[in-house]
């Protein structure tokens, strides 16, 4: 039987295809597949198999005279900017021997060619076998091209990530009105929930024909037999892909190992993703924290604590950044699990608990002190170990997770985390009595430019707490979500429309003017608007950008329409206790592990076939028992668009006091911050994603 642990150790297994290629080569990777082998050992991996050296994947590399070896990495179809980015190294470069690893199978780039016929061999990776030959020079030099699916990220013991789709996300309405715009108008699509793979852009079939591959691999090198059930259009489309997959009904004849796989659109619960209830210090870190340059989860731990330098304002750029995935020291990887699913007090108690013991270990000076944690004393119990060479090496994954922790809690953008979490409480409230334009408008006297008049008044300490645009879209967000739980206006229908779309017009105006008095523009900023400074935001950009986000607002309280039983993620007050937000995976997972086991109509069964037909046909006069989630002794659970820190401890949580032996283990597309939502929301490449093309 396959355990969840069998499953986190194949990323590192998967590598061992590229390992065995690069002895005296140097590698030219991209920042899809080299955030996937940051958590799966590091550059370390490559280097100890004999890699001379590690590269950017750019136009703007090549190796010298002494180098005539290269391994190129990459997670696109050898196509298009892929191609010309080979091409330029190869030319710059004197290499005699070339291996290309593409974590797109061969079957995808036939798609992508038009090749319908089952063909034998693999022609198009023997035709870039001899293009290579060609930019090299000589056609008796060696050359290699193979799939590797080196696409997972083992980010924790219960979670892997999947680097090359991050940005891979559930549909939206303004995605089905432009779907249906190229569509005859008796062929157009009535919901998200009619829309088959076939009449997505190729693109996007490409992509997600690449991530069932991708999870087909995984089954396949475990001898694994999934049933697969979904949650939501985008999630049906790619369950229904795994299930198809010309590979997997030959594997699913003789694996001896059975599994649960359930798909779940991030988009049935955007509430959760954006809001600040998450009482998680990981949450945080990623909230706070830059991000490692060229990744999406990973972030900059400044180490300059370590050493004896002076903090200047050009100090940040001495010392090479820290980060988070440790996966040299078994301590380090076990406060990384506490932090990440642990409550927010409990992951900075354990940092400290190991930061003593690790000080106490090398025999450091270490003072002692309970109560509350502060950030000057994890800085201090830092600090002992510059005075010892071995012992900061010794505890290095520790010390930079400690810094990092250290550099959250004293962060000057952290307590709006705080202010976006009152607000949220505030809304959730008014939600079940006052009908939406009216809780709605609560949000109109936040609409103002930092640092005004207004936020000097009221004491804001240099707008530390103060909301900025950031922050507002979030809120936004937040409502819009939960749209459909509010009161019933007293007015009429059409009287309620016109007066949300006259609160919109205010609400856009407001933001504008937010927006174009920003002295920076934030990486969300610089997405929605597409300008990357504010010179070069004009009011009318700002304008165009808010209405665009407004329409895609609209739609958000309309993506759990479809279902029959989980609609709601929120409980008005009763007078006694206050009003909540309920997890759409809490409910999921608690009808999943119910004692009794009933049918919820919402969990579809997907791994289909003619048994599964045979099955709904005889069910109409006789009772079938149905595949159920729980069947299985494993259980994945695949969050297409994210998952959330706190969303973890929050599965853990369930499966402990409904089923607890129960192995669990989530996929997901990325680890969420707030801000990574709206970016998702708003962005104009769902439908279109980067695939090298």
């Amino acid at each position: 039987m396959s355990s969840a642990e069998d499953f986190t150790r194949l990323p590192q297994q998967m590598w061992e295809k590229v390992s065995s290629k690069v002895k005296k080569a140097v590698v030219f990777m991209d920042d899809r597949c080299a955030e996937a082998l940051h958590w799966s050992g590091g550059a370390e991996v490559l280097l100890e198999a004999g890699a001379r050296n590690l590269k950017q994947f750019s136009s703007f590399e090549a190796c010298g005279v002494n180098e005539p070896k290269a391994v190129f990495v990459v997670s696109t179809l050898l196509k298009g900017i892929t191609v010309d980015i080979i091409k330029d190294i190869i030319s710059l470069s004197h290499f005699q021997y070339c291996v290309v690893f593409t974590t797109v199978p061969h079957s995808v780039h036939l798609f992508a060619n038009d090749v319908t016929a089952e063909l034998e061999g693999s022609p198009v990776f023997e035709q870039f076998e001899e293009k290579l030959c060609e930019w090299m020079g000589n056609m008796n030099y060696t050359a290699e091209v193979m799939h590797a699916p080196v696409v997972f990220a083992p980010v924790s013991q219960h979670l892997l990530l999947t680097p090359t789709f991050t940005h891979l996300f559930p549909l939206l309405s303004p995605d089905l009105q432009a779907i249906n715009a190229k569509r005859p108008e008796k062929k157009r699509f009535g919901s998200l929930l009619d829309v088959d793979m076939h009449s997505l852009p190729v693109e996007l079939q490409l992509e997600i024909k690449s991530l069932a591959a991708a999870l087909n691999s995984v089954f396949e090198a475990t001898g694994t037999r999934e049933e697969s059930f979904a949650v939501g259009p985008m999630s049906r489309i790619i369950a229904g892909e795994l299930a198809n997959h010309p590979q997997a009904k030959n594997r699913r004849k003789t694996a001896p190992n059975k599994a649960s796989i359930i798909f779940v659109d991030r988009t049935m619960d955007l509430t959760g993703a954006v809001g600040h209830h998450g009482d998680n210090l990981v949450e945080k870190v990623l909230t706070v924290l830059n991000p490692l340059p060229g990744h999406v989860t990973d972030v900059q731990v400044d180490m300059l604590e370590l050493t004896s330098l002076q903090r200047t304002p050009h100090s940040q750029n001495t010392v090479a950044p820290g980060c988070l995935a440790q996966t040299q020291s078994s301590a380090a990887q076990s406060l990384w699990e506490a932090m990440l699913t642990n409550k927010h007090k409990e992951g900075v108690m354990e940092v400290r608990r190991q930061l003593v013991e690790a000080a106490s270990k090398e025999k450091l000076p270490i003072k002692m002190s309970m109560g509350r944690v502060t950030p000057e004393q994890l800085c201090s119990y830092v600090q002992l170990f510059r005075s010892s060479w071995g012992a900061l090496e010794s505890h290095c994954g520790v010390l930079q997770l400690g810094l990092a922790t250290a550099q959250t809690l004293r962060h000057p953008h952290l307590p709006r985390w705080d202010a976006c979490l009152a607000f949220e409480r505030l809304l959730l409230q008014a939600l079940g009595d006052s009908d939406f334009p009216a809780v709605l408008r609560q949000l109109l006297p936040l609409m103002k430019p930092r640092g005004g008049e207004d936020s000097l008044s009221s004491g804001s300490r240099s707008g530390e707490d103060e909301c900025g645009p950031d922050e507002l879209i979030l809120l936004l967000v937040y409502l819009y979500s939960l749209a459909d739980e509010a009161q019933p206006a007293d007015q009429e229908a059409e009287e309620e429309e016109e007066e949300l779309e006259k609160l919109e017009r205010e609400l856009i105006g407001a933001l504008t003017l937010v927006i174009t008095r920003e002295s920076q523009l934030s990486p969300l900023l610089q997405k929605l608007t597409g300008c990357a400074n504010p010179e070069e935001l004009t009011t009318e950009r700002a304008h165009s950008a808010m209405e665009k986000m407004f329409e895609t607002l609209r739609g958000l309280s309309h993506t759990r329409d479809h279902l029959k039983q989980l609609r709601s993620v929120y409980t008005a007050s009763d007078g006694v206790h206050q009003a909540t937000y309920r997890p759409f995976l809490r409910q999921i997972l608690e009808e999943v592990f119910h004692p009794d086991r009933p049918e919820c109509p919402d969990i579809e069964h997907m791994s289909g076939g003619l048994t599964d037909l045979l099955k709904t046909g005889f069910s109409m006069f006789m009772k079938v028992s149905r595949p159920h989630p729980s069947d299985n002794p494993l259980l994945f659970l695949f969050l297409v668009g994210g998952v959330t820190p706190s969303e973890l401890r929050l599965i853990k949580e369930v499966v402990t006091t409904h089923k607890p032996g129960t192995q669990v283990l989530v996929l997901s597309t990325r680890l969420l911050r707030p801000t990574d939502i709206p970016a998702l929301l708003f962005s104009s490449q769902r439908l279109t994603p980067d695939i090298g093309i």
